[in-house]
């Protein structure tokens, strides 16, 4: 016959993404420091091709967490580490919130639990 199945041990969804966001986190809060600090393709672009004085601030170049630093907060390291770790988190509530409000939902009335419909199945031999 064939060999026992091992034991393989399974990871739950939250588990996943519990560690999913403290990653995320560790990366904005304290990897987001040591990014280049050269510009960006298009800054480089326009610097090198002349036209980069003609630039203008952004609307909203006084918000608080402009330029990937925060308002007030003067060291610079926890600075940049609160504006990543700030922006992660909306993203992540954003994201959070359209997928609650775009998931699939059963027809109405279809109120039967997924557990039940596993105790009726067939067993498979």
């Amino acid at each position: 016959m064939s060999a026992p199945a091992q034991d393989r041990t399974r990871v739950s969804t939250r588990a996943l993404l519990v560690a999913g966001l403290v990653v995320a986190l560790l990366v904005a809060g304290v990897a987001s420091y040591y990014a280049s600090a050269h510009p960006d393709g298009l800054e480089h672009v326009a610097e090198q091709t002349g036209f980069l004085d003609t630039a203008e601030d952004s609307p909203t170049a006084d918000s608080p967490l402009a330029d990937y630093s925060t308002k007030g907060v003067d060291d610079e390291r926890l600075s940049v580490g609160i504006a990543g770790v700030t922006g992660t988190l909306v993203v992540l509530v954003l994201a959070g919130g359209l997928a609650l409000a775009l998931r699939r939902r059963g027809p109405a009335g279809a109120e039967e639990d997924p557990a039940d419909e596993r105790a009726h199945a067939p067993e498979r031999a």
